[in-house]
């Protein structure tokens, strides 16, 4: 699959669109999901406080035309956790699907920690799909995606597709950080695993996706989506020279996977918001067509974007 884009621009630039009270900057990881019949995407993201912590909330925008903000969630939908727990310095929303009229949303709890600077691990929210300014509870204090021997600091799932009831699943998973520049940055690799409960992850996972090369040391949240036949994953990669970028790679089968970056044909921009970095994709169809949202520069500091689907071609 070969595909082409119209670069549109921000959706939401904190340097001129009003921010929430509670929150002060940064829209992380855009998490969609259509309401109003289709007609709205309403697209969950994490916003940072004056501490850098990050609360969850969203932007409704216009199906027809995602550059139109619809409204903006007054309150955050979800809160960090209580001291102590494993969500305790920031979440962000990860994967969300509609099941059976209850939104389940896996999202990311921070933890700060001392010989390493944090740990990431996946809790379960659930919230009633009818309610227009929805609000999440959390199913545990503690992670679902729990810690394993393999992943001690990283498991975080960002794709959850329901197919013959079964919870088919790709997560971003790692046990060290890595030094160059003088800084610490985390590793880690993409994974699979499925189940009937989404209250019970099996431990027992397979790597699907790793570097493509030695600038690479991470790839992460991994978009799944379904293209008649073919699995398509939009992906990000970290480099340890160009930074972040946006990688894509296709399945037949959802474990053996081709990274074929070219094809997804989307690249940084010139002096721009996405210029040095593009990241945390998510993709979305919509009746009025289809769109990538992503985060861009400093990890989406001043908020996120979206490319609009021109074609998509078998190749």
């Amino acid at each position: 699959m070969k595909f082409t884009w119209n670069k549109k621009g921000m959706v939401f630039d904190i340097r001129v669109n009003k921010m929430p009270k509670w929150a002060s900057g940064s829209l992380l990881q855009p998490t969609p999901i259509l309401i109003d019949n289709g007609e709205v995407i309403r697209i969950f993201v994490g916003m940072r406080d004056t501490l850098g912590q990050s609360r969850i909330g969203y932007v409704d925008v216009s199906s027809k035309n995602p550059g139109e903000i619809i409204r903006i969630s007054e309150d955050y939908v979800l809160d960090v956790g209580n001291d102590g727990c494993f969500d305790d310095s920031g979440v962000v929303p990860a994967s969300i699907i509609n099941d059976a009229g209850q939104y389940k949303m896996f999202y990311a709890g921070y933890s700060l920690l001392s010989k390493v600077r944090f740990s990431v691990l996946a809790g379960l929210a659930y919230g009633n799909a009818a309610d227009i300014e929805v609000h999440f509870n959390r199913y545990k204090k503690v992670p679902v995606f729990e810690r394993t021997h393999e992943h001690t600091l990283f498991r975080v799932p960002h794709t959850v597709l329901k197919e013959d009831n079964i919870y088919k699943i790709w997560y971003g998973g790692g046990d060290h950080f890595i030094k160059f520049n003088d800084y610490t940055y985390p590793v880690y690799d993409i994974y699979y695993c499925e189940t009937d409960n989404l209250l019970k992850i099996p431990e027992s996972s397979s790597k699907v996706l790793t570097f493509a090369n030695a600038d690479e040391y991470r790839v992460a949240r991994p978009y799944v989506v379904k293209f008649d036949k073919i699995y398509g994953m939009f992906l990000c990669v970290a480099t340890k020279t160009k930074g972040y970028r946006l990688g894509y790679a296709e399945s037949y089968d959802g474990l053996i996977w081709n990274r074929c970056d070219s094809n997804l044909n989307l690249y940084p921009s010139e002096n721009s918001w996405d210029s040095d970095m593009m990241g945390y994709p998510s993709f979305v169809q919509t009746k009025y067509g289809s769109y990538l949202f992503y985060n861009g520069n400093e990890y989406g500091k001043y908020g996120f974007g979206y490319s609009e689907l021109v074609q998509l071609a078998h190749d």
